[in-house]
């Protein structure tokens, strides 16, 4: 990551900034489940707003998108990858801890939706998106702006607001809550833990230099966290 730099000294990046926390504070909850396709309309958007990033002055290497950090994003984003699925074997293979991982909204997904989820969806739909936009664009513009702490600190905060609907669509599906202070309860230390998560992938992203760090484990996490889910789910019903 650059040095902060004075307001001033950026002066499109401030408007840009502001536009972007915007964006992402509405575009989970109330964009994405009304595109005409969420891999492709998601896709674009992040091809929109990289292009805006480089207009308003921020470089490859502070996107986290330079060459030469690339083999240090591998380096730093394939252990904790590595322990991601492990714990998800390991959830699977103990009686007591499979229950955890069923989620009705995979139940019924044949090979084909599956293999279209963990293969196109996740990868190019959430985990690319989200990437690009949370620990690229907005974290490198806000560290410019406001330093890195600030910087971590705003963007997995936003990033806990842009699991609202998903959080509540979960709790809903599996039937874990009921009423409206339960839900709330339940939404809101859902997307605590989504912003904690965001520290993590912030840190990772920060201390290799390449967005490829956190990618790897948002990937292993989503990706593996589906299949482990299905196979749960579907020995539940045995």
């Amino acid at each position: 990551m650059h040095p902060s730099l004075p307001v001033l000294a950026a002066p499109r990046l401030v408007p840009f900034t502001v536009a972007t926390a915007g964006v992402l504070a509405v575009w989970n909850n109330a964009v994405a489940q009304r595109l005409p396709s969420y891999v492709l309309g998601n896709a674009v958007a992040t091809a929109a707003l990289l292009t805006a990033a480089r207009r308003a002055g921020l470089s490859w290497d502070e996107l986290g998108l330079g060459r030469p950090a690339l083999r240090r994003g591998l380096r730093w984003g394939a252990a904790p990858g590595a322990l991601v699925g492990a714990g998800y074997a390991t959830a699977l293979a103990v009686p007591a801890l499979r229950p955890l991982l069923r989620d009705a909204r995979v139940a019924g997904l044949v090979g084909a939706e599956v293999a279209s989820r963990a293969l196109v969806r996740i990868p190019v739909g959430t985990v690319l998106w989200e990437e690009v936009a949370f620990r690229g664009v907005l974290l490198a513009a806000l560290d410019r702006l406001l330093g890195p702490r600030t910087a971590v600190g705003a963007s997995s905060a936003l990033f806990g607001v842009w699991h609202i609907r998903p959080a509540a669509e979960g709790l809903r599906a599996n039937g874990l809550v009921r009423g409206p202070v339960g839900t709330a309860v339940a939404v809101g230390s859902a997307c605590l833990g989504t912003a904690a998560a965001g520290v993590l992938f912030a840190e990772l992203r920060r201390r290799s230099g390449s967005l490829v760090a956190p990618a790897l484990l948002h990937g292993a996490a989503n990706v593996l966290g589906l299949l482990a889910a299905v196979r749960a789910s579907r020995r539940s019903l045995l």
